[in-house]
């Protein structure tokens, strides 16, 4: 997928080395993962000889373990790029090894073992794109056709979506479009023609306020950041992305967390600083009727106070980082110094 993006997005040569998860595998998946690991090191030692870096950035996960261990073996210096609350347990191990640590939010670091002010840990946030910090609400309204007088919620669940997100809005469709418009980026896994299918039982006229793509790509339909401006209210879940976009467009969320990561800590970050409210997911239809479910009743309640929506939206906003590129690109570049590189 890595390459895909790269060769559709830049000019960037790419470059893949062996790697396997370690964690929770089965005696024979952990001496082949053990073997692929060894083989990423020697392939990433051979790289670092070719390329002769002056600094090594990485953005977490088990995939730049080979190359961290054999940046430490050549004496490179080396920043690694946390973004969640609480990092997987690669984070974890390539923070000890690292030269510099960089995290999105600063509530990450005690979980690395640092602290605020530690030479080797900075707190930048998490780089978006800079055109969210400038969107024109009517103007992305306009690019959907959308109703001036009618809120707008926007629900998505990433590029491969999110299923019981979607089979929880497909339940719901009847009652939430009462209320409010809907753009739903549903992902590409199998659940658009579902719910084209549920859209296609409604009167024709509420059929009109409901959005359906599987993916927002900016060339064949609009953008997923004209998406986000287009919003009076998000529903999503709670990866580490959505503690950057989320804020920098101002848009207060209802979260529900993949229960599967650690994406609740992420979620509780933006609750705690009354940015959005977090529903579960095992918690999202009713054991009776859908809508009696915890995502029904929380969007209904922010639907109905456009005050509350607003004060989410200006505290959501106060968490904005619209440095934090220039940030991590000022730190990787400080490890290219003589006076770092001991560190």
């Amino acid at each position: 997928m890595e390459q895909r993006i790269v060769a559709a997005e830049s000019a960037l040569p790419f470059r893949a080395l062996p790697a396997a998860a370690l964690r929770g595998r089965g005696p024979l998946q952990l001496v082949r993962g053990i073997i692929t690991m060894a083989a990423g090191v020697r392939a990433a030692r051979r790289l670092i000889r070719e390329l002769r870096p002056q600094a090594i950035l990485g953005t977490g996960g088990y995939v730049c373990v080979p190359l961290f261990i054999a940046a430490r073996l050549a004496r490179v210096p080396t920043m690694i790029y946390l973004p969640d609350v609480v990092p997987g347990l690669a984070g974890r191990l390539l923070a000890r090894i690292a030269t510099l640590v960089a995290v999105n939010v600063v509530d990450a670091l005690p979980v690395l073992g640092l602290r605020p002010g530690h030479p080797r840990a900075i707190v930048t946030g998490y780089p978006v794109r800079p055109e969210l910090f400038h969107l024109d609400h009517g103007a992305c309204r306009a690019a959907f056709g959308l109703d001036d007088h009618l809120p707008v919620v926007l629900i998505y669940g990433g590029s491969r979506g999110a299923r019981s997100l979607n089979q929880a809005i497909m339940a719901l469709l009847p009652d939430l479009l009462e209320r409010c418009q809907i753009i739903h980026v549903c992902g590409r896994e199998g659940d658009e023609q579902p719910l084209r299918h549920a859209r296609s039982q409604l009167p024709d006229q509420v059929q009109m306020r409901y959005q359906l793509y599987p993916y927002l790509d900016g060339v064949h339909t609009p953008a997923m950041a004209t998406a986000f401006g287009a919003a009076d209210l998000a529903v999503c879940r709670s990866g580490a992305s959505t503690m950057a976009e989320l804020p920098a467009v101002g848009l207060p969320a209802v979260l529900v967390p993949y229960p599967y990561v650690h994406q609740d800590e992420n979620a509780d970050y933006l609750v705690r600083h009354g940015a959005a409210v977090k529903v579960a997911d095992h918690a999202l239809l009713g054991a009776h009727l859908p809508r009696e479910g915890a995502l029904f009743q929380a969007v209904d309640q922010l639907l109905r106070d456009p005050v509350a929506r607003q004060q989410m939206a200006e505290q959501s906003q106060a968490l904005a980082r619209p440095d934090a590129a220039q940030q991590l690109a000022t730190a990787i570049g400080s490890l290219t110094t003589p006076r770092l590189k001991l560190a």
